[in-house]
């Protein structure tokens, strides 16, 4: 290590490969080099950690540590000069001048690209004792409650109690993955000195872009547009960009659209990347409200600006043009402009088609520079076969861009989330580029963040407290969570494999003790062999990542090359079928090699079987590093012929495609489940969350769509529950650590708490009504246990806001909305999974849509109406509530005086109630104040059932018992 031409591989040394392990020594965070510790035998011990300590050294160690940093380049010099290399005595001032700052910005580039930002001690350790004493307190409560009935309502509060355990259970899972919150910061400046220094061939991974879309009727084509031309305009390398935009609607509009985006891009790019303009989507771009002039100092920037703004709404104008005939689809179906019919023309029954726009030969910009890759994907579909929905759509993508890019790294996101940062993508290689860390992570989470959302966000559709809370709590365990897009993976992890492991060192045994000694030390020893030589034998698919890494091993032997793979002589595709290599003449080749290398390649046929019949697909997945086999892109057509077969829709028949490798199937949340299969291979993940938002997106802002959305995602996690991927009992022989099991618990059990949280809400209308209630005349000791329940949940929301940054206000509407949708989405989630997943029943609840009052202003779906059974219950709470309380103040009226004092515990939890589901009120009343007749019909037959049934059964009645005494009719 004292060799510096050997240390910094940018200093006339050979380019390493990006993810090829290199040794960094520590930096302190203000850049300069802390005195080196050594090892016994003098040699200096140089490592590399993510996180950097923040403490300040000793003014006498900084000193040590810049002479011995001094004393290091001097010994490089005079080496240099013993090889030949000697300076110009006349120019040795300026040399020296020039050799300094070179050997500043290598020395900034071996500093670590990111480092974890534990919470500081003042804000985390108060918050981590509260939660203890919020557990211990929560103990002696429901001590008390269980032991303390109610004998005069043991219904009620035999109801309350069994909430209140679940409850209970509720939080303790939601709460013990927060124990340890981080943040992460990255160092961009550092990553391009490493992998992007100017004037040198540039390092950076390749990535694949994947947009997914379905009906561009629903999903607007110009949303998607948009989406695309930020993809386009990222700040990243155009010959490592690709674009793939799946359309499982196999819709023409969108192909078109897709046309004039590619011709706008050619336009569009170029300023971007001229002007440093953010965001890159143009839609956004010249819709935001800011000072568009600061930091410009170009003297065109205005005039090419008015005119790539007119150049847009020409653009949009086409755009909405195509829209407009896409309305009414001619009888004889579409026809392209060539006048041949269009293949997607029945959307379920239909060829795969795959189009290049960009990327091929003269696909240039109006400045004549390259342009990334965009490639339009729509996937075979025909009768009887099951798709999969997304989940299939991405597998689909996956295979495709392993065929004809094959990126190493993989960003999914949905069509209208578009990128609005340019410099996510290299926010995410700080991460996935480390030589020690990104060996072992699945995939880089964004958190999501969205447009056109009202100030107050009534609905918490930014959903703040998920994002700036539970997912830094999840990055301090295993990791967060997949959300389903703004995600960036490596492929190798969505291919099944295992994360590498480090190698164990073999057990010290003593040679001079005889074999049939100490059989425990023997028995050790042998099974040791027999593992080494179980680990030569393969396996195939389920061997994880030994075939492979074997398979690899033998064509870097065979060829002298690292990834040369292709035959007998390494030499790719075949005219009649393009193959990256034939298992044939593997098998001829076997004859003289050793048995592990002959056990590695034989395992290659359970290759097809696994990942299915596509040999260009199969040999690409073993390139560790991305990029495609030598030889494979001789014949563009061949690859282009062979991305049709792997979208077939029988591809995926017999082999592990949706149960081990991709998108996992079985659930419409195909996000959760994927990252789950993940975390319990052994996969780490990473919570990116830069200054400015990465990635930005649309929510439904009108209380129907996000009920509905609610909806979809709590049926998703009940299809988990029930199936074998349910994290209650599986993979407990796998690598997920206890805390991330406890959190994806949390994800998949969440909607049976509505169950309990209805008839919580329910329990204080029934108290008022029949003048129970389920809490007996407290005592000293319950008061207090009680007084220090609110006090304990008080003041972990406080300093949970504290070290998080959450405001309040996005606190208080998440409490909010947990009821309104407890109550609501998540119930109906329960019945429906259960009828769906036990008897086979799938209910739908489809959304009418009506006029809404005024759409003119900017939120004016935020007061869209649209009719649904989901808005039933919540607004029978609303009405029960109101008719107990009304009930409750005109019996306390009529009793007296004394009866005014048990009544203020009744009205506090009903007014709970009211309180939480307020924003649901006022949903439903609208701008003007008017609900819906039939809400209101629906809500007072439910009222009033419940109500009659209740007085006819009346349980709290003492009932008379002996003999019925009548009156005799005899004046006594």
């Amino acid at each position: 290590m004292d060799d510096l031409e050997e240390e910094f591989p940018a200093a006339k040394s050979p380019s390493k490969k990006p993810h090829e392990p290199v040794a960094f020594d520590v930096y302190s965070e203000n850049g300069e080099h802390p005195p080196q510790r050594w090892r016994t035998g003098g040699q200096t011990l140089s490592s590399f950690t993510g996180s950097v300590a923040g403490k300040d050294l000793e003014a006498e160690r900084e000193m040590e540590g810049s002479m011995e940093w001094k004393d290091r380049i001097d010994k490089w010099k005079t080496k240099q000069e013993k090889r030949g290399n000697k300076l110009n005595p006349d120019d040795s001032d300026d040399d020296d001048d020039k050799n300094d700052d070179e050997y500043m910005l290598l020395a900034e580039a071996r500093q670590p690209l990111w480092r974890k930002v534990p919470i500081p001690s003042s804000q985390i350790n108060p918050y981590r004792i509260v939660i203890v004493l919020r557990l211990v307190v929560l103990c002696f409560f429901l001590k008390f409650r269980i032991t303390t009935p109610a004998t005069d309502a043991v219904p009620l509060w035999l109801a309350s109690v069994v909430c209140e355990l679940w409850f209970a259970l509720s939080w303790i899972l939601d709460q013990l993955p927060k124990w340890a919150p981080v943040t992460r910061e990255t160092y961009l400046d550092r990553l391009a000195l490493r992998y992007d220094r100017e004037g040198e061939a540039c390092r950076l991974a390749p990535i694949d872009f994947f947009v997914s879309t379905v009906d561009p009727l629903k999903e607007p084509p110009l949303i998607t547009a948009n989406t695309v031309l930020s993809i386009l305009a990222a700040d990243y390398p155009v010959d490592r960009t690709s674009c793939y935009v799946s359309d499982d609607g196999a819709s023409m509009l969108l192909f078109d659209t897709l046309s004039e985006t590619a011709e706008f891009a050619r336009r569009w790019v170029p300023f971007c990347k001229k002007f440093a303009v953010e965001p890159r989507a143009p839609e956004f771009y010249f819709s935001q409200k800011m000072d568009y002039l600061k930091d410009k100092v170009q003297p065109t920037f205005v005039k090419e600006r008015r005119a790539m703004k007119r150049e847009y709404e020409e653009f949009k104008v086409r755009v909405n043009a195509l829209v407009a005939k896409a309305q009414k689809k001619p009888e004889e179906g579409w026809v392209m402009q060539d006048g041949t019919p269009w293949p997607g023309n029945n959307t379920r029954d239909h060829p795969g088609m795959i189009q290049v726009y960009l990327g091929t030969q003269g696909a240039l910009d109006v400045e004549g520079h390259e342009l990334p890759r965009l490639v339009y994907v729509s996937r075979e579909k025909r009768p009887g076969y099951d798709h999969h929905k997304k989940a299939g759509a991405m597998n689909a993508l996956v295979r495709v861009s392993a065929v004809l890019t094959n990126a190493p790294f993989i960003l999914n996101l949905d069509c209208d989330h578009y990128v609005n940062n340019s410099k996510a993508v290299r926010e995410a290689m700080c991460f996935l580029m480390d030589p020690q860390l990104g060996r072992k992570l699945c995939y880089v989470q964004f958190p999501q963040r969205f447009d056109g959302i009202d100030s107050h966000d009534r609905y918490a559709n930014r959903n703040v407290v998920f994002f700036d809370i539970n997912m830094k709590g999840l990055d301090g365990i295993q990791g967060p969570v997949y959300v389903g897009t703004g995600c960036v993976f490596n492929r190798q992890a969505l291919y099944g494999y295992d994360p590498p492991r480090p190698e164990k060192r073999p057990k010290m045994t003593c040679d001079c003790w005889p074999s049939w000694c100490c059989c425990c030390c023997c028995f050790g020893g042998g099974k040791q062999r027999r593992g080494k030589k179980d680990k030569s034998k393969g396996g195939g698919a389920d061997s994880g990542d030994e075939p492979r890494r074997g398979l690899l091993g033998f064509y870097r032997k065979r060829s002298g090359k690292k990834d040369k793979l292709g035959g007998k002589k390494g030499g790719g595709l075949g005219k009649k079928h393009p193959r990256a290599f034939e298992l044939e003449e593997i098998e001829e080749g076997l004859e003289g090699y050793e048995e592990l290398e002959r056990s590695s390649l034989m395992s290659q046929k359970s290759f097809e079987k696994r990942f299915g019949q596509s040999p260009v697909f199969i040999a690409s997945t073993l390139v560790e590093d991305g990029g495609l086999p030598q030889g494979a892109a001789a014949d563009p057509a061949s690859l282009i012929k062979e991305a049709i077969h792997v979208i077939s829709c029988g591809y995926e028949e017999k082999t592990e495609w949706g149960k081990e490798i991709g998108w996992i199937y079985g659930s419409v949340t195909e996000d959760i489940l994927t990252g789950f299969k993940m975390h319990c291979r052994g996969w780490k993940s990473v919570y990116c969350t830069p200054a400015r938002a990465a990635f930005k997106g649309s929510a439904p802002i009108n209380l129907s769509d996000r009920l509905h959305q609610v909806l979809r995602w709590a049926l998703g996690s009940v299809e988990i529950f029930m199936s074998r991927h349910c994290p209650l009992w599986y993979a407990y022989g796998g690598r997920l650590k206890w805390l991330e099991r406890f959190a994806y618990t949390n994800t998949i059990v969440y909607p049976f708490t509505s169950i309990p949280l209805l008839a919580y809400c329910t329990i204080p209308a029934v108290c008022l009504l029949t003048g129970k209630f389920i809490i007996p005349t407290l005592n000293n000791l319950a008061s207090i246990w009680f007084i220090a329940l609110f006090l304990s949940i008080i003041a972990t929301g406080v300093l949970e806001l504290r070290w998080s940054g959450v405001s309040i206000e996005d606190w208080w509407r998440n409490e909010q909305f947990w009821v309104i949708g407890g109550v609501s989405a998540h119930l109906f989630a329960v019945f429906q999974g259960l009828l769906k997943v036990l008897g086979g029943v799938d209910t739908n609840f489809t959304v009418t849509s009506k006029a809404a009052a005024d759409e003119t202003d900017a939120f004016g779906e935020l007061y869209l109406f649209k009719w649904t059974t989901l808005l039933v219950p919540p607004t029978t709470l609303i009405i029960i509530n109101m008719v107990g309380i009304v009930a409750g103040v005109s019996d306390a009226v009529n009793n007296g005086y004394g009866s005014w004092g048990p009544l203020f515990g009744k009205l506090f939890f009903s007014f709970w109630v009211i309180v939480h589901l307020y924003p649901f009120l006022k949903g439903l009343m609208g701008r003007q104040n008017r609900t819906p007749t039939i809400v209101v019909l629906w809500s007072i037959l439910l009222a009033s059932i419940f109500s009659l049934v209740w007085v006819r059964i009346d349980p709290f009645i003492p009932k008379a018992k002996g003999p019925i005494l009548k009156p005799c009719g005899v004046e006594c």
